[in-house]
């Protein structure tokens, strides 16, 4: 069987479970005699081996194996839960992870057999006395053969007419009529893909005539542990059987010669439908998806109702979709701009521009819905990483999550994991002081570090914070001029927050040694220029002694934005609503030079100007005697006046990318293309702070 086609949906799946296991052994080293816990990681075990084994993944296959014997014996209380247990399954789990990333790369899981972790595992058993080998053998044997044999199951099947005629036009061929129950075993996780391999060998033996249940429910897995078939075959009874004891999985096989005379048959009038197709390859993959809805079922039945009906689509095809909603943003654009050129009294055309704004305005909301997911996807595996961190420092720390259902555009969600990992590293290591110093402190001995999404407007904010020790300022002043980042005289006229934001500069590091957790200075400046390629913002707040707050501000959505659309000599530009505060007249009399810069002062703030037209070099249209207009924008608690020539108004605007020719400007985040065709530049306020 070709298993290829399944390749995206068994990573996707692996990932989910490897997740779900990293996760749920966390909980069982705070809670070592959870059942609920035990019993949720077995499953999870046995589903990963049993995918892993349907797609031909033997050293996975190996691994998750000896892993599930181990939680076999956990859950019948021979083996109690140790700590040297919990970090060989964490290494287990490091171990899968290494396969999936192979298989993701090249469809191939490697050649590390990883024997040394097996041996651990193994060893695990041979402790408590088990022999390996007795333990692995537990799968097969553990489903009650009994079940499929207490009774002639096959004889409930109803047959039609069709069917009643087929078996007699069979039997004076002298071909043989067979009743067979197959269960499959209680621990199986794919009963429908079992089923279908069930049907594939018998298939090979002879045909079948009719299965109860019918096939297709049989593929929509509504069945318990076993189904029958009456097959029509020119082979003994004994080599059908043999056939679908074949597979895998297959606790019993149960058989006998049929006769026709024992059978319920319908009347014709009450025939409602004819055979139905046996199960087909195709559906396998659905019998894997509908097996992790049931487990993610199961899993939640004691908190919340499951209501989630999704369905996997490849980023890219949004892509597609995101962009046709654009062209219709930009076409719905035309029409208003055609319409008002013309100041068309035309009631009913004006109703009806009216009625596509509102349709085009609703289906944008619902394709960004559609790209949104929730950061939980990320931040689920730094639970893990704080526990490895904890034990690599030797420094007592537990991480506090809020906020893991926040959503957020998947492009953002999928490039904003390196930058909290950076955050999460720097509070573990720099952040949180050692336990003799946190004593001294009147601190509790265990470090806390917070990580918070939540939505604000426009934006999504996370913050990463701890109760550490706080950034020393004097510290990272005299790093810098001993680097020759700043100089003594300047040094001495930098506020604080100044020379915080020093720490994002490429290669700075105030560690004194170089470890594996930090210490080479590649980090903070990761994380400012990865967070503003996002179109976002980074900033940090730190008090000595009582801990720090890394704040990142992102958009909710990258590729449509509310826009204001201005002037500057005889060009059009847009600047994101979401960074303009006001704006304001201003007369010229009111600029002051402030060492040699003009600032207004604006009720209670100085504010620095920045001219768009010497910025941008192009001639103002302005005379210089006349007032002037300010768009005040802000980025965190920074503040600046861009003084334009002309407001035109707020705009739905499509972001277009420059593409890779023009990266080197800084101040022009990308294009867009208004409604009468023109190309007008958007602003990068950030860059222009």
């Amino acid at each position: 069987m070709d298993v290829s086609q399944y390749l995206e949906i068994f990573i996707d799946e692996s990932n989910e479970h490897l997740q779900n296991l990293n996760t749920q052994i966390l909980n069982l080293e705070a809670e070592p005699d959870n059942m609920d816990t035990i019993n949720e990681i077995f499953r999870a075990a046995h589903s990963l081996k049993g995918m892993a084994g349907t797609m031909g993944y033997k050293r996975m296959q190996n691994l998750t194996h000896d892993m599930e014997n181990v939680f076999s014996e956990v859950r019948n209380g021979h083996i109690k839960v140790a700590p040297s247990m919990i970090d060989i399954l964490f290494q287990c789990l490091d171990a899968l992870d290494e396969y999936v990333s192979n298989i993701k790369e090249s469809a191939d899981e490697g050649t590390n057999d990883n024997e040394s972790l097996i041996k651990q595992l193994n060893a695990i058993l041979d402790n408590k006395g088990e022999e390996p080998e007795q333990v692995k053998e537990e799968p097969k044997t553990s489903a009650p053969k009994e079940e499929a044999g207490d009774g002639k199951k096959w004889l409930n099947i109803v047959l039609d007419s069709t069917q009643v005629s087929v078996i007699k036009a069979a039997q004076e061929m002298k071909k043989n009529i067979y009743g067979i129950t197959v269960a499959v075993q209680e621990t199986c996780i794919l009963k429908a893909a079992r089923a279908f391999l069930v049907f594939k060998a018998v298939e090979e033996k002879g045909e079948i005539v009719v299965s109860n249940p019918p096939a297709q429910d049989i593929e929509d897995e509504k069945f318990d542990k076993d189904f029958s078939l009456i097959v029509i075959s020119d082979n003994s009874l004994q080599d059908v059987i043999k056939a679908a004891e074949y597979v895998s999985e297959i606790a019993s096989v149960v058989g006998d010669v049929i006769d026709l005379n024992n059978m319920k048959k319908q009347k014709e009038a009450n025939v409602q439908e004819e055979t139905k197709p046996v199960a087909s390859a195709a559906k396998v993959v659905e019998a894997e998806k509908k097996e992790a809805a049931k487990a993610t079922e199961k899993k939640s039945s004691g908190s919340k109702p499951v209501v989630n009906r999704t369905v996997r689509v490849d980023i890219e095809k949004l892509d597609v979709l995101m962009n046709l909603v654009s062209e219709l943003i930009i076409a719905k654009n035309s029409l208003v701009s055609t319409t008002g050129q013309e100041q068309s009294q035309d009631d009913a055309f004006n109703e009806q521009i009216e009625y596509l704004e509102s349709v085009t305005t609703n289906l944008h909301e619902s394709v960004m819905k559609v790209r949104m997911v929730p950061i939980e996807s990320v931040v689920s595996k730094f639970p893990r990483m704080i526990r490895d961190l904890s034990k690599k420092l030797g420094k007592k720390m537990e991480l506090y999550m809020s906020g893991e259902d926040t959503e957020l555009d998947r492009t953002v969600v999928d490039e904003i994991g390196d930058p909290l990992m950076h955050l999460l590293r720097n509070s573990a290591d720099h952040g949180l002081e050692s336990a003799e110093l946190r004593a001294e402190r009147g601190k509790p001995e265990t470090g806390s570090i917070f990580l918070d999404a939540y939505q604000d407007g426009n934006n999504v904010i996370i913050e990463v914070r701890d109760d550490g020790n706080g950034i020393d300022v004097e510290k990272v002043r005299n790093k810098a001029i001993e680097r020759g980042t700043i100089t003594a005289e300047q040094a001495v006229n930098m506020t604080d927050k100044e020379i915080i934001d020093l720490l994002f500069l490429p290669s700075f590091s105030t560690a004194k040694a170089v470890t594996d957790v930090s210490g080479r200075g590649v980090g903070l400046d990761v994380v400012r220029s990865k967070i503003e390629s996002l179109s976002g913002e980074v900033e940090v707040r730190s008090k000595l002694g009582e801990g720090s707050t890394w704040t990142i501000r992102l958009p909710l959505t990258l590729a449509i934005i509310q826009a204001l659309m201005i002037e500057v000599g005889n060009e059009k530009y847009a600047i994101s609503l979401g960074s303009i505060q006001t704006i304001e007249d201003i007369m010229v009399d009111d600029i002051k030079l402030v060492q040699n810069k003009e600032v207004i002062h604006l009720r209670g703030n100085v504010i620095p100007l920045v001219r768009l037209s010497e910025v941008l070099e192009v001639e103002s249209t302005k005379k210089d005697d006349e007032s002037m207009v300010v768009v005040i924008v802000k980025k965190g608690d920074k503040q600046a006046g861009l003084v334009i020539d002309e407001l035109l108004g707020q705009q739905e605007i499509v972001i277009k990318s420059l593409g890779k020719y023009m990266k080197q400007t800084k101040i022009i985040s990308g294009a867009t293309i208004l409604g009468d065709g023109e190309v007008a530049l958007i602003l990068d306020t950030n860059a222009l702070l």
